[in-house]
């Protein structure tokens, strides 16, 4: 945890935690993804509306899941050292235990991505659309970054520098990040989507959605 986190905003997020961990379970009818393909933010458009699912491809025939419906595991394997590189000062003291599932896919991990497949050129300005990482409830920090071919990192999110955080893509688009999570347990992040209409200007913004992930220590 990193030193600005006042005390109280520690104590704050291990209540919210025990919490978590004692309720999450404890819902029926929840999917748990552990590994394989999924999109943790797919990005859908029709009747004037956004509309983000969980597109998930570790089923056949794939299938859109109600992110409501849904907790992705981290599992132990996600667990690796921050770097020794200030660079990496966002995820913590280097040494320190993060977790991981990263862009590039490893085959015992669950594999997140962030889609915009199902929207079509023409319709927004820019040809792109923003998604907002507004909210993150855990026991401690949550950030998304991409690696460039020689390791350096581009932090797209960083729940302790501020909120929210906008990742801008195009549309027909999909990707893949690292995302970390500096301590084990329940995160609850919260995501909308937005975009500005090319014929008319008008803003559209989603309904926001919580996604759950539960890190294993």
């Amino acid at each position: 945890m990193r030193a600005r986190m006042s005390a109280l905003t520690a104590v704050t997020a291990a209540i919210t935690t025990a919490m978590l961990a004692w309720a999450v379970p404890a819902q029926a009818g929840l999917v748990r993804l552990s590994e394989g393909h999924v999109d943790a933010v797919d990005v859908a458009y029709e009747d004037g509306e956004f509309e983000i699912s969980v597109h998930d491809e570790t089923v056949d025939p794939d299938v859109e899941r109600d992110p409501a419906d849904v907790i992705f595991v981290a599992k132990p394997e996600a667990a690796t050292t921050v770097p020794d590189d200030p660079r990496y000062a966002f995820l913590g003291t280097p040494g320190a235990t993060v977790h991981i599932l990263p862009e590039v896919q490893d085959e015992n991990l669950v594999w997140p991505g962030l889609a915009t497949e199902e929207l079509t050129a023409g319709v927004f300005a820019g040809d792109s659309v923003q998604i907002r990482f507004t909210r993150v409830i855990g026991p401690d920090g949550f950030s998304l970054f991409t690696t460039d071919p020689v390791g350096a990192p581009n932090v797209l999110v960083d729940s302790e520098d501020g909120l929210p955080d906008v990742v801008t893509r195009p549309v027909g688009g999909h990707m893949h990040v690292n995302w970390a999570f500096e301590r084990a347990g329940t995160y609850l992040i919260k995501v909308d989507v937005t975009g500005k209409l090319a014929a008319t200007g008008a803003r559209v913004t989603s309904e926001p959605v919580w996604l759950t992930f539960q890190v294993q220590c």
